[in-house]
């Protein structure tokens, strides 16, 4: 009894500075949170984009004959950089570099075929050996590789299983090692690195692409961290479903064009910002799931994956006994 009344007696102070001073905490939330919505509004809409030649007179853009890569290509060319394009399709990196110069006569343009698949020690001196002596001062980590539809992991072959390792995670971290020498002695750089909206929530049935696009959300914020004060950026852009082949969706209000996407992700290169989600509308989205607790997330992934593996399997089984079926004819 006497113990339970010294305890209430030490703790009735602590109960009364909190009763007092929760206003003001909650007016200090308040504070931050319009603060936050403030500087949102600015770096979306208001904030001017970087003169990316500032930071050297080459880009480097690999996965860059498709999607989000070509859409950077193209934008970068027009900001007056030259262009290294890399990717695994030399008549594709071809068509894209003819493309570039016709429309930009006043900027280079090299490729370099590699397939980030097979991105071993061979290839990595090739890819070296292309940038070299460059003034690399933009460096976009696009190639990447996701699930052909959402599976069990168990279901996943295991060749698929090393080319979502080696295309998402091997290629980000040997590139932006490639580069960070030259910047680090020029001072100046910037690399984003492609990541994903589900880098940030737990995705059922697309457990591997998930982790891999975390490791490069975390790679990315930990590399701005290191070099940030040395005069290079890092910076990991998470949008959520672009109109891209990888993608397979068509476009939307909340699925913008690959060319609509760059438009406004270029505004936000160069900035010290480790993670960026340049299309508003996925900005709202990302607000909205935050806001829900995880297991209502996944949940609802999770119904939605399994409907589009059911679809996925079925469209298996029917191309497998269409190949038998030409076999035996």
């Amino acid at each position: 009894m006497y113990r339970a009344e010294v305890s209430r007696k030490l703790h009735l102070p602590i109960h009364a500075f909190v009763f007092a001073f929760k206003p003001i905490a909650n007016s200090l939330v308040d504070l931050l949170f319009y603060i936050q919505f403030l500087k949102s509004i600015y770096q979306l809409f208001l904030r001017p984009g970087k003169k990316l030649k500032k930071l050297g007179s080459w880009a480097v853009v690999t996965g860059a004959t498709d999607g989000i890569g070509k859409a950077y290509s193209f934008a970068l060319a027009k900001q007056g950089l030259n262009v290294v394009l890399i990717s695994r399709t030399e008549s594709k990196l071809k068509e894209v570099q003819e493309a570039i110069k016709s429309k930009y006569s006043n900027v280079e343009v090299k490729y370099i075929v590699c397939d980030y698949s097979k991105f071993d020690t061979k290839a990595r001196e090739t890819v070296n050996k292309g940038i070299s002596g460059l003034d690399v001062g933009v460096l976009i980590n696009n190639v990447g590789l996701g699930y052909r539809y959402p599976r069990y992991f168990h279901e996943l072959p295991d060749s698929e299983v090393q080319d979502l390792l080696t295309l998402n995670i091997d290629s980000t971290v040997w590139m932006t090692r490639m580069v960070l020498p030259g910047m680090l002695e020029r001072k100046r750089g910037a690399i984003v690195n492609m990541s994903s909206g589900s880098a940030l929530y737990t995705l059922p049935l697309l457990a591997q692409y998930s982790g891999a696009k975390s490791f490069i959300e975390k790679f990315s914020r930990a590399i701005n961290a290191e070099y940030r004060k040395k005069g290079i950026t890092c910076q990991c852009q998470v949008p959520f479903y672009v109109a891209t082949k990888l993608a397979k969706m068509r476009k939307s209000l909340t699925v913008p064009t690959p060319d609509e996407y760059v438009s406004v992700a270029m505004k936000w290169i160069g900035y010290p910002d480790a993670l960026a989600q340049p299309f508003w509308l996925h900005g709202i989205i990302s607000f909205v799931l935050e806001n829900l607790p995880d297991y209502v997330v996944a949940q609802v992934i999770s119904s939605m994956h399994l409907a589009t593996r059911k679809r996925g399997l079925k469209k298996d089984a029917r191309l497998a006994e269409e190949a038998s079926g030409k076999k035996k004819a």
